[in-house]
């Protein structure tokens, strides 16, 4: 039986957010951790969005955004209660910097904040994210 996108990608995020949680684990002075823990924190965020996306779609039955960009994705969820919207923009407009970080010197400064602040973030999200999945998979097997 083909398992259905949303729960591939949201199954994607679970085992990105999980990598992302061994940064607790580690030496947030190495620079290869740090590398890696902005690494996963770009993938996770980019994945969380879309997971969102598909519960707005897929669970509220509103497409007229469907090609949104994680902005508008955003804007949506927290219009419509998924996520609190103020930490999520802040959590975009990092990921966006970090893009761009060639030298790593904005990395070794959000290493911390990832952990402290957006990790959290994104377990709250997974737990959410996790009931809407369960209820989109029941409805689709009505």
């Amino acid at each position: 039986m083909e398992q259905k996108r949303y729960l591939n990608r949201y199954k994607s995020f679970q085992c990105s957010l999980s990598s992302l949680e061994e940064a607790r684990k580690r030496d947030l002075t190495d620079d290869f951790v740090i590398s890696g823990t902005v690494q996963k924190f770009c993938l996770t965020f980019d994945i969380s969005w879309k997971v969102m996306k598909d519960i707005i779609v897929g669970y509220h039955k509103i497409s007229s955004f469907a090609s949104g960009s994680p902005r508008e994705t955003l804007r949506m969820a927290a219009q419509l209660g998924i996520i609190s919207g103020d930490i999520w923009m802040k959590m975009l407009l990092d990921r966006n910097e970090l893009t761009h970080d060639y030298d790593g010197s904005l990395a070794r400064n959000a290493a911390n904040k990832i952990v402290e602040l957006y990790l959290p973030v994104f377990e709250h999200f997974r737990d959410i994210a996790a009931r809407y999945m369960d209820q989109m998979e029941k409805d689709d097997k009505l």
